[in-house]
Parts: C-alpha cells; sequence; structure tokens
C-alpha cells in the first residue's frame, strides 16, 4: 500500500493512558469503528534514541473474546503499506469486502486492529513538531511499539490472525520470528522476506534524495514544502504501478496526463516531506532472511504477477517460502482485477485462498 491516498479524520482524545471513542454509525465505512491513542511514556528506539512520549494511534472493530484461560482467541491485526494508515483498510472495496456481515472477517465475530505505524496517520511522527530530530525508527521499533499496543492497552494476549501489506507485510515477517508464538497464523500480501536491494531501493534512494538534495529542504526545517518532494512522488507512483491499469486511467494523451497531475497535485497536498522520508528511511535495515526458519505459524504469502515492487521474475518470493514448512505461497497471475502492487488490498482477488487458509488453522 505504498502512498495511499486515502484520508480520515480522526477523533480520537489522547489521554496520558489512552482513549477511545466511537464514530457516528451513520457514517458508513469511513466512519465505522472505535478509535483511540495509546501513550508509551519514554519509548526506547533501536537507534539508542528515546521519546518522552510515543503516541500509537488506532481503530478498532468487534470485542475481544476470551477462551476459559483467558487467551484472546478472535483478534485480527491488519497492518498498513508505507504511507498508508490504518483507516486506509475501512473502504467499501475492503471493510465491506471482509468485516460485513456474514463476511471472511466479519467484525461481529472478529476482533479487529488497524493500527497506524510509527511515523504514520495519527502515531507520532516527525511533523508533529521534532521534524529531522524526530528518533529513527526502523520496523523492529514499529513492531515493538504495535506489540505494545495490543499486549498493555488493548488487553490482546494472542492473535487468531496477523495480516499486512506491502509495509504491513514486512512487519509480518518480523512479527513472524519475533513473537513466534503470538498469532495462529499470518497473512503477508506483497513483499519479500528479505533486504530491500536492487531496482526496489534504487527508487526509494532516488526519491529521498530528491527531497534531501533540494536546497528548500533545509535539514528538515523548511518553511515550505520542498519542490524534490513532487520528484519523490514522482518516483514512487513509477514504482507502485501496473501498465494494463496505467493504460486504462489514462487511455489519451491528454487523459494520461491530467491522471497523473492531479494524483500528484493530491498527494503534494496531504504529504509532509520529512514523513515521507522517514517512512521509507525506515526499511535500510530491514532484513528478516537470516531468521526466516525461526517462524513456525503458519502462513500464507501472497504476491501478484504484475508488482512490479515485488517483480516475480526474481524468484526470491518461492526461494525463502521453502525455507518456511507451514508457508504456502501464492503467485497471483495478471487479470482485468488485479492491480499491481495495490493488489494486496483487493479482496475480491485473494479472498478465497484466506477463505481456505483460516479453514485449515487449528481452532484453539
Amino acid at each position: 500500500m505504498l502512498l495511499s491516498s486515502l484520508a480520515y479524520a480522526s477523533s480520537a482524545v489522547t489521554a496520558s493512558t489512552g482513549s477511545a471513542q466511537a464514530a457516528p454509525p451513520t457514517a458508513g465505512w469511513a466512519g465505522a469503528g472505535l478509535q483511540g491513542d495509546f501513550v508509551v511514556r519514554d519509548f526506547p528506539f533501536r537507534s539508542g534514541e528515546r521519546l518522552p512520549e510515543l503516541r500509537l494511534h488506532y481503530t478498532t472493530l468487534g470485542t475481544p473474546r476470551r477462551d476459559a484461560k483467558g487467551v484472546v482467541r478472535n483478534a485480527v491485526m491488519i497492518l498498513h503499506g508505507t504511507g498508508g494508515t490504518g483507516r486506509s483498510f475501512m473502504s467499501t472495496g475492503y471493510a465491506g469486502e471482509l468485516f460485513g456481515p456474514g463476511k471472511l472477517l466479519d467484525s461481529a465475530q472478529y476482533f479487529i486492529v488497524l493500527p497506524d505505524g510509527i511515523g504514520h496517520g495519527g502515531s507520532s511522527k516527525p511533523s508533529d513538531g521534532l521534524h529531522a530530530r524526530f528518533p529513527k525508527y526502523t520496523y523492529d521499533d514499529m513492531v515493538t511499539a504495535q506489540y505494545r499496543l495490543l499486549t498493555e492497552h488493548l488487553k490482546v494476549n494472542h492473535l487468531r490472525l496477523l495480516m499486512g501489506t506491502s509495509l504491513g507485510c514486512m512487519q509480518g515477517w518480523v512479527w513472524g520470528y519475533t513473537y513466534p508464538d503470538f498469532m495462529d497464523g499470518l497473512a503477508p500480501f506483497a513483499c519479500a522476506p528479505v533486504p530491500i536491494a536492487g531496482r526496489n531501493r534504487m527508487i526509494r534512494t532516488m526519491a529521498m534524495d530528491a527531497i534531501r538534495n533540494d536546497p528548500a529542504w533545509q535539514g528538515g526545517e523548511y518553511t515550505s514544502t520542498p519542490t524534490g518532494l513532487r520528484s519523490a512522488l514522482m518516483m514512487l507512483f513509477i514504482m507502485s504501478s501496473a501498465p494494463v491499469i496505467q493504460q486504462q486511467q489514462g487511455p489519451t494523451r491528454d487523459k494520461a496526463d491530467s491522471v497523473v497531475r492531479a494524483y500528484l497535485d493530491a498527494r503534494m497536498a496531504t504529504t509532509d516531506a520529512n514523513d515521507f522520508l522517514y517512512q521509507f528511511d525506515a526499511s535500510r535495515d530491514y532484513d528478516p532472511s537470516p531468521f526466516v526458519t525461526r517462524i513456525t505459524a503458519p502462513a500464507l504469502y501472497i504476491n501478484s504477477a504484475d508488482d512490479t515492487v515485488n517483480p516475480p521474475e526474481l524468484g526470491i518470493a518461492e526461494r525463502y517460502a521453502a525455507m518456511m514448512p507451514r508457508t504456502k505461497f501464492i503467485l497471483i497471475p495478471l487479470s482485468p482485477q488485479t492491480r499491481g502492487h495495490s493488489t494486496h488490498s483487493a479482496p475480491l482477488v485473494w479472498g478465497g485462498y484466506l477463505s481456505a487458509f483460516l479453514a485449515a488453522l487449528p481452532q484453539r
């Protein structure tokens, strides 16, 4: 979910130990769920830096259910992509297909947790005021914060399922070897369990350099949006695009021009340059490859053939999936329903695989 364009309005009230309030029930999926904030005091980062107060924003749907031993058995956490938020999943095409009555993850049966990662959405991020002095967080820090949100604030001591898209997919692997017994199943979509390198890293580097090399950036203390951010967003548009979809969106020269310019204008209006830099720099030390054999939970691992962020011709996914005996890898072929990298957020495409995976998980 690179650069999710879905925005939301947070109505949560922050308190010293966290809080939540319900959205108006008539607002539809865009306003559904409970939103809240959990504040972690003196949060330590892997870099050695600390933040006196780390705010973690989240959305929940449903109610946790415990067994006779007090273990939560119906919790599902879904992790968003780079630049996204937990609310990115609250659309008709996603929530409506998964969380509604009788659907696969019916929120009347499951307790759905949708956190905003560090540096994203309503959680603490550079644009809150620290700018480039914000701690240099990593995926490990984001996973640690998610674990604390679940266990300390939401009192969730076990997950039935952990899902993730793109960035959330990568965090899913980190979760898998860091907390191997915490979940019954993993469902990481659209990533690879290896360091970000090759074309993926090259595009990210060019995007970050476009901002850092802009004199207006001023080391993160800019007074107006650096124009280099627009160049960075151009790189990410290309990185996460799918030719078939772009041809449909822009079948003529003038239409193609208007589509991409409208996209860039909208993103420029809603993207902070420091937040962008931190979000993409957080992947700098991501490398689950030495630890994949520690992942013992059953996993449904899905990529799509038209995903240029994780190109199938590299063969990486198959190679590493083979090292995890309980992992089933699915490469979804190109079709009119796939959306390149964004296929990770199309339940109509992969819902059947997820249904079969959930049915095969042991009942507890």
